[in-house]
């Protein structure tokens, strides 16, 4: 006769839950470490593992090879982009205040997740080998979301008549530098490392350059 086992408790199930969560998390800031000083060709599984560690073996039970991982640092800091970025989803508030929120928002990703833009940098840099499909699914049309609304604003008058593509292509590259040549702008600044305030002082001076620039009173 077969014994049924007793269910395991709602309880035992979120603790468990929330510590894989937590250890997901840190074997991915790991592979963004490791993917961005050594590229995905000159990382591998035991030096990632290494980084977050864990055993290798540890490691494989949450990400069962290094491709999916790859694949999952690059999703996840275009996702926190996506998340960040979209224009569409600040509506009823002014231009000046929606691109305000857009331009810091990407700052601070630069900031807080460095190493993820300089993955997702190289591969874009190498053509996108491995995630050009999921761009084309997810980022293509959240920025043709954004353009449709810009251009919304060029007919009403509220901005000089630019290209709507163009716009969001220099916040994204002037955002971006200072997450992927940082090294670059510490040598200019004459630090070890980019403070709170650098970004704060970027995000100034982004938002007043990019804003003026289209015809917005700020």
């Amino acid at each position: 006769m077969l014994l049924n086992r007793p269910e395991e408790k709602p309880t035992t199930k979120r603790r468990r839950s929330r510590t894989r969560e937590a250890h997901e998390v840190k074997i991915i800031e790991a592979a963004e470490h490791i993917f961005a000083h050594r590229g995905y060709n000159g990382a591998t599984i035991e030096s990632i593992a290494e980084q977050a560690g864990f055993s290798k073996q540890n490691m494989l039970y949450y990400f069962s090879s290094k491709e999916l991982l790859y694949q999952k640092v690059l999703k996840n800091i275009l996702n926190l982009w996506l998340a960040r970025m979209n224009l569409i989803d600040q509506e009823g508030t002014d231009p000046a205040t929606m691109l305000s929120n857009y331009i810091r928002g990407k700052l601070e990703i630069s900031q807080s997740h460095p190493n993820g833009s300089k993955v997702f940098a190289n591969e874009i840099i190498n053509g996108a080998p491995h995630i050009s499909q999921y761009l084309k699914e997810n980022l293509a049309p959240a920025l043709e979301r954004d353009v449709e609304l810009v251009k919304g604003w060029i007919v009403q008058g509220l901005i000089d008549d630019i290209d709507p593509h163009h716009l969001f292509f220099v916040i994204w590259a002037s955002t971006q530098t200072y997450a992927d040549f940082s090294t670059q702008i510490q040598i200019a600044l004459g630090k070890s490392s980019l403070e709170n305030d650098d970004f704060k002082s970027a995000g100034d001076f982004l938002t007043h350059t990019l804003l003026k620039g289209i015809g917005l009173n700020i």
